[in-house]
């Protein structure tokens, strides 16, 4: 191994390429712990980049990808997973020789393709993703680890530079991480983003609406906003990219789909009997101590509405429904993955387990979605909206996904500090929960 490969923030240098929220983060974290940060994003955001970091003399601002390549010994690309193969072609050449690069994109299969395909032959690929936003605290979260073509060594300095995030490292193969990533991710964003854009269809703020009051009605209005609160390109890479995620929001469309013809068609048995053969599929491993994740008492505090909670109304709950019914229909026992899990896949598996798992809870939701009303409206536009992500995903079309995601961003804009201060509180609650509990 070559001098400049020693883990020591004195002699190593670290590069960014891409400067988006989670390329600052880890500019602001690694620098805190006294590593030195070349950095760059694209040309038109050179200046503002120079004069916002220019008070820190531990991070260095270039212009373009080649400077910080051809000076930086572990470089680490942020950049959307659409754009991974276009910029690792165009600064992977310059490259320091014997450097190790890794990426942070949520969907690996493009990212190693890319570095396979234009870094040079004596460059060393570590990549990695921390399992969470950019504003979440990062002590305890996943950060994958993928030793793909290294040493040790490399592999050693990769661990020794991110170890300031007080993260848990999880060592997996890039095949692996975009399989648990779909089972963890894709149906799950999906679920949200299906909230969101039925919710903007109906012109509703569901924090307005009695029925959306509640504990886990908090969740679904908390985390739906702030997932549109972020940049579209984040889930788009995951969804589109990922063929494993591909299919796993088709089959979401599916259930939510099937599920509602049902509803609306008064079949009460083929009906109950599909959600009860879900729920053993999906629960029916539990041991009989299981405790539940979450409660509605625990969400309660997370509420935007201001009204009463004694004025509550029953919910047929399809999104939660549905999801027990993908998972069952393509074989996914989700706490296979809570090692290597999201806060938001660990807070959906909270409500969807304590409806599942609540004594009578589960029944009171399925008499609420054959016999009642109130809801319809609201499921036939989720229903919709399910099946249209799902056709701009398998159309594979960046372009409609964003102009479908900001247009509803847009529309709950108004509300997302106050959804995200209640959303960083909730994750924190859930996350001290869960900790101790994460399965292997």
């Amino acid at each position: 191994m070559t001098a400049t490969l020693i883990p020591d923030p004195r002699v190593v240098q670290i590069g960014i390429i891409g400067m988006g929220d989670m390329g600052r983060m880890y500019a602001r974290r690694l620098s805190a712990a006294g590593w030195k940060i070349n950095a760059c994003d694209r040309p038109e955001r050179f200046e503002k980049l120079k004069e916002e970091y220019a008070s820190n003399p531990l991070v260095n601002i270039f212009e373009n990808g080649h400077y910080v390549s051809r000076l930086s010994d572990y470089i680490i690309y942020s950049v959307e997973a659409e754009n991974i193969d276009s910029i690792v072609a165009m600064y992977g050449p310059s490259t320091k020789v014997g450097a190790v690069v890794g990426g942070q994109t949520s969907c690996k299969a493009p990212e190693i393709a890319a570095f396979e395909k234009h870094l040079p032959a004596d460059v060393q690929i570590v990549s990695c993703h921390s399992l969470h936003g950019p504003n979440v605290d990062t002590r305890g979260q996943p950060l994958v680890l993928i030793q793909h073509r290294a040493s040790d060594e490399a592999l050693d300095l990769v661990r020794t530079v991110l170890a300031c995030f007080n993260s848990q490292f999880v060592y997996l193969t890039a095949t692996q991480h975009d399989k648990i990533t779909a089972d963890t991710q894709a149906a799950t964003h999906a679920a949200f983003l299906s909230m969101g854009v039925a919710w903007h269809a109906n012109s509703q703020f569901p924090w307005e609406v009695p029925r959306y009051v509640g504990g886990i009605e908090n969740v679904k209005i908390n985390i739906s906003l702030r997932i549109f609160s972020n940049k579209w390109h984040v889930y788009a890479g995951l969804a589109i990219m990922n063929p494993a995620a591909q299919a796993q929001i088709l089959q979401y469309a599916k259930s939510v789909t099937q599920l509602f013809t049902l509803m609306i068609e008064h079949k009460a048995d083929e009906f109950r009997q599909r959600i009860y053969a879900a729920r053993k599929a999906v629960f029916g491993g539990l041991p009989p101590n299981h405790e539940l994740l979450l409660s509605d008492d625990l969400l309660d505090k997370f509420s935007l509405s201001n009204v009463p909670l004694e004025e509550r109304t029953p919910n047929s709950h399809l999104s939660l429904l549905a999801m027990v019914d993908c998972w069952w229909k393509l074989g996914i026992v989700p706490y296979d993955h809570m090692i290597c899990s999201t806060p938001l896949f660990r807070i959906w598996l909270g409500v969807t387990e304590y409806l599942f798992q609540s004594p009578g809870l589960l029944d009171d939701c399925i008499n609420v979605a054959l016999g009642n009303d109130t809801f319809r409206a609201d499921d036939l536009e989720f229903t919709m909206a399910a099946r249209s992500w799902s056709e701009i995903i398998t159309w594979g079309d960046f372009n409609l996904y964003r102009r479908r995601f900001e247009a509803t961003q847009e529309y709950f804009s108004p509300r997302f500090a106050d959804a995200t201060s209640l959303g960083n509180e909730m994750i924190k609650t859930i996350f001290e929960k869960t900790k101790q509990r994460r399965l292997h």
